[in-house]
């Protein structure tokens, strides 16, 4: 009995150990759950495409936006644990929604697989150029004077940028008008063209149309001003003291994927994210590199879902 499960147990091992060094033996299909053009869309076909520059693996990315996110990261987790299927989750349906959703068709601590963090991006406060407001300042005095006339565009119910509108909002004591999307262009397109009053999103998404003049920045949600918008100041500079409000990007495989394949893809992935070109590319959009083990992102992805949980419970959001 012993020594059959001991040869079961070493051919289990080796059997693991061929998977890795045999894969991928196909295309990897990598689902962003946001329609193309958003940050998360960016940052997934930046970093995809440097790991297959380097590697030769193919990657094919499947847009499958919806929910908040909540259809493509479900899509992954029960996609089968093989390698050939991973996900670009982000704060808002791995942290957020959680406890945003009466009903959450998975479980990002158990049905899913971390494989590693990819990168980091603070918010961005910003109005149409022509608009009125030049400073937070006027922003927060023309909330004041007419409370709920200020719209507030998102990419959505429930997304980073929501909630860290909502924890502003509290933060300033000031009511916005919530103008929820399904997703970031056509929000984009409203604010530039000053239907919307207000938007907020991840840098890397408005980034280009602040460079090209569409869309003028009050304020970072970060700590600190950002290398890519240095003339901005930070929500603590503008008399808001200790605001702090990121998002983040991880990579991700369905529960149950090989851990020899999980290794090699946190291997593949820290090298590109290592690589000088591949650095200026993200930081050019907004975003800064990040890297690390599949615990380290496990660990963030636990810590983060008890932060804005205890935000979604403060701001009354739920969505059944």
């Amino acid at each position: 009995m012993i020594r059959r499960t001991l040869l079961a147990l070493t051919a289990a091992t080796l059997c693991s150990g061929a998977l890795a060094q045999a894969y991928p033996a196909k295309p990897i299909r990598l689902v962003v759950p946001f329609p193309p053009g958003g940050g998360t869309d960016i940052i997934a076909r930046e970093v995809s495409q440097k790991v297959a520059s380097s590697t030769g693996w193919t990657f094919v990315i499947e847009n499958k936006p919806g929910a908040g996110g909540n259809l493509g990261v479900d899509s992954a987790a029960k996609a089968p644990p093989d390698g050939y299927t991973l996900v670009l989750g982000q704060t808002s349906n791995l942290a957020i929604n959680p406890s945003l959703y009466s009903k959450l068709p998975y479980d990002p601590l158990k049905d899913l697989a971390p494989i590693g963090l990819v990168a980091t991006a603070p918010l961005v406060i910003v109005v149409p150029v022509n608009s009125p407001y030049k400073t937070l300042a006027d922003l927060v005095a023309a909330a004041k004077a007419n409370p709920g006339g200020v719209n507030f565009a998102s990419p959505g119910n429930g997304t980073v940028a929501h909630l860290t509108g909502e924890q502003f909002q509290r933060t300033a004591g000031v009511k916005f008008q919530h103008v929820p999307y399904k997703g970031a262009n056509q929000a984009l397109t409203d604010v530039i063209s000053g239907q919307v009053q207000l938007y907020m999103s991840s840098v890397p998404s408005v980034l280009g149309q602040i460079k090209q003049g569409k869309l003028r920045p009050l304020a970072v949600t970060s700590a600190k001003r950002v290398g890519d918008l240095p003339q901005t100041p930070a929500v603590g500079e503008s008399g808001y003291k200790g605001f702090d409000a990121v998002t983040w990007f991880g990579l991700l495989a369905p529960a149950g994927t090989p851990k020899d394949v999980i290794a090699r893809l946190n291997t593949e992935f820290n090298k590109a994210l290592q690589q000088p070109d591949l650095r200026k590319r993200l930081d050019d959009e907004g975003a800064e590199p990040a890297g690390g083990s599949p615990e380290q992102f496990a660990a963030l992805i636990k810590e983060d879902m008890a932060r804005w949980g205890r935000t979604v419970k403060e701001s009354g959001v739920r969505i059944d």
